[in-house]
């Protein structure tokens, strides 16, 4: 029977502290894709020397997780991670540090240590606005209106699995038009039901015809409180 294999040297030091983590991904890194912000804060990990826990095993890694990421060319003020420290550290020494180790737009808002149960478990729901500049407030209000008269509209997207149809008026919290712009509530569903999904969705019940895709900013994440507001999941 052959021997399993050990990793040579020490176990690796225990997690003593955690931090979680907001950011911002605004101008032009809103095009950075998850694994390009990944890349980028294991790099500015190491030049801000902030004492990261690694995994075990033969190939140990960074213990950094992170939780439900907006998509590419997606900007947003709510982005969020975690994580794990061989020491602790002050939260806002991590976050200057960091911020400064990052480029310009991957902006680091704010740091706390870890409370109790899961990051997921506290983002639920996200506040959008989608900033469409070429469309007048009248046809943009009446599409509105249209989708939320709807109790169902299914619109299909290509996953990697393949194509999958799924309702997107039930993740609409709330929908309200100021102008040009839209600001949407959106409950995490199963697929997920992004902003895109929304535009879709205004096209199939009221052909609103668009010239350029709005600019789309996730402006919170977190849990919907009674009022509908969406509370800040590090407080």
């Amino acid at each position: 029977m052959a021997r399993q294999r050990v990793p040579e040297g020490p176990p690796p030091a225990p997690v003593v502290q955690k931090l979680r983590v907001q950011y911002a991904k605004r101008g032009r890194l809103r095009f950075t894709s998850t694994r390009d912000f990944q890349r980028a804060l294991e790099r500015a990990v190491r030049r801000a020397q902030v004492p990261i826990a690694f995994s075990a095993g033969f190939h140990p890694h960074p213990r950094i997780s992170y939780a439900n990421a907006a998509a590419t060319g997606t900007a947003s003020e709510a982005e969020y991670f975690e994580l794990a420290l061989q020491r602790e550290c002050d939260p806002e020494q991590v976050r200057a540090a960091l911020d400064e180790a990052l480029p310009d737009g991957l902006d680091i808002l704010k740091v706390v240590v870890a409370g109790a149960g899961s990051l997921t478990d506290g983002l639920l729901a996200s506040d959008w606005r989608l900033a469409f500049g070429d469309v007048e407030e009248s046809v943009l209000t009446h599409a509105v209106e249209q989708l939320l008269a709807r109790d169902r509209v299914e619109v299909t997207r290509m996953m990697k699995s393949g194509p999958r149809t799924f309702d997107v008026r039930e993740a609409i919290v709330r929908a309200s038009v100021d102008g040009t712009t839209l600001d949407l509530t959106l409950t995490h569903t199963t697929p997920s039901v992004r902003p895109d999904d929304v535009l879709t969705a205004l096209r199939e019940v009221s052909g609103l015809v668009l010239d350029r895709t709005p600019l789309i900013t996730r402006l919170r994440q977190g849990t919907p409180a009674p009022d509908g507001a969406i509370t800040d999941p590090l407080d």
